[in-house]
């Protein structure tokens, strides 16, 4: 799994790490303007609130970069950057959520 080891000779073609890396970005797009609409009903000082905010923030800078020119490890490596930071948002999202359902049980 190439994912797991960008240090392995066993990488994908430089063409289709480009595409899974658009794929993910595009994914990554997706959480992130969900996430920015679902934590606007919280209180800026709330914990899940500063946890979307920051990691709305490096989305914001990541996820739009231009596609890294030259080998296939440096592309298998941003996929890899960019695969953390969708986990990043999906966890975000659930403490949002999480944090709507205390808000909504008071």
């Amino acid at each position: 799994d190439w994912s797991s080891d960008v240090c392995s000779s066993d990488l994908p073609p430089k063409d289709v790490a480009l595409n899974m890396l658009d794929e993910l970005a595009s994914h990554g797009r997706i959480i992130a303007r969900d996430l920015t609409a679902l934590s606007l009903s919280l209180l800026s000082h709330s914990e899940a609130g500063i946890t979307a905010q920051a990691t709305l923030g490096e989305a914001s800078r990541r996820l739009n970069l231009s596609p890294p020119a030259g080998t296939p490890r440096a592309t298998a490596g941003r996929a890899q950057n960019v695969a953390r930071l969708l986990r990043a948002l999906l966890r975000a999202v659930a403490a949002v959520r999480a944090e709507q359902a205390q808000i909504a049980r008071r």
